[in-house]
């Protein structure tokens, strides 16, 4: 059994001010995977991403 090191992240929209508070793993490839794909202004690329463990 492997125990997958769970994040918290917070995601933050400099564009509109928004804060998205998610919680995520690492994927295969070591990315950290949260199912997030942009912000309710359509904002995809200009994000500021905080990860913590939980």
């Amino acid at each position: 059994m492997t125990v997958e090191t769970r994040y918290r992240v917070i995601v933050r929209c400099p564009v509109c001010g928004e804060k998205y508070t998610l919680r995520g793993r690492n994927n295969e490839n070591g990315e950290l995977e949260t199912g997030f794909k942009q912000c309710i202004c359509g904002n995809e690329s200009n994000l500021h991403i905080d990860a913590t463990p939980e």
